[in-house]
């Protein structure tokens, strides 16, 4: 439960990082936090599906925390520059 959590944190966090980076498609701070915390879920899952046990296995060893922390953070940034590049071009 824990790996989630931290898992959906990253994932907020990393979605503002991309938010911050990308200037124009940025949805603002509540925006970018809950797209991020939904590609911090999904990308924690989406590696524990493919085989790579990095993502929220439930363990509180070191690797698995710092496993949740790149899950969440990278799944919550690409998702959040997804959802920002289609905003764009729906917004051209």
């Amino acid at each position: 439960m824990v790996a989630w959590i931290i898992s959906l944190l990253t994932g907020a966090l990393g979605g503002n990082l991309a938010g911050s980076l990308m200037k124009g498609s940025s949805l603002g701070m509540l925006g970018n936090s809950i797209v991020g915390i939904l590609g911090g879920g999904m990308g924690g899952g989406l590696l524990q599906m493919i085989g790579v046990d990095a993502g929220p296995s439930g363990g509180m060893d070191i690797a698995s925390i710092l496993g949740s922390v790149a899950s969440g953070g990278v799944g919550g940034g690409v998702l959040m520059a997804i959802v920002g590049f289609i905003r764009s071009i729906i917004g051209k």
